[in-house]
């Protein structure tokens, strides 16, 4: 039996983690604010954060239009106690990813765009 395309982007997120222990959870996130897909660590709300993926993505748009950079491909957050990366996937979804403090955030952005080639598929 072939798989769901939901099932075919949770893999892709567990094999994109496999890649990048560094990353904690991740989700695929349409535009309008829906869960698609997710790996996320017991304890987080799916709804909280596919509403914040699409809420800063949508704002990291309109940064970016305004100031003319257009093209937006990732949105980028540093805390204490670790980071948050959006990167896009294609102009229907936001592949969110939770990432270590001391996450090799090169490594991690290589395996998040890498992805998100495959994501883009899945998505349409």
């Amino acid at each position: 039996m072939a798989k769901s395309r939901s099932d075919q982007m949770v893999q892709r997120l567990r094999s994109m983690q496999a890649a990048a222990p560094d990353i904690e959870a991740s989700a695929v996130v349409s535009v309008d604010g829906l869960i698609m897909a997710s790996a996320l660590q017991a304890g987080v709300e799916e709804d909280r954060v596919s509403a914040m993926s699409a809420a800063m993505l949508s704002l990291g748009e309109r940064i970016s239009n305004e100031l003319g950079r257009k093209g937006l491909e990732q949105v980028y957050i540093r805390g204490n106690k670790g980071f948050i990366a959006l990167v896009a996937v294609g102009d229907e979804a936001v592949l969110t990813a939770m990432i270590r403090p001391e996450g090799k955030e090169g490594l991690v952005l290589f395996e998040m765009r890498r992805a998100s080639e495959d994501l883009v598929k899945l998505v349409g």
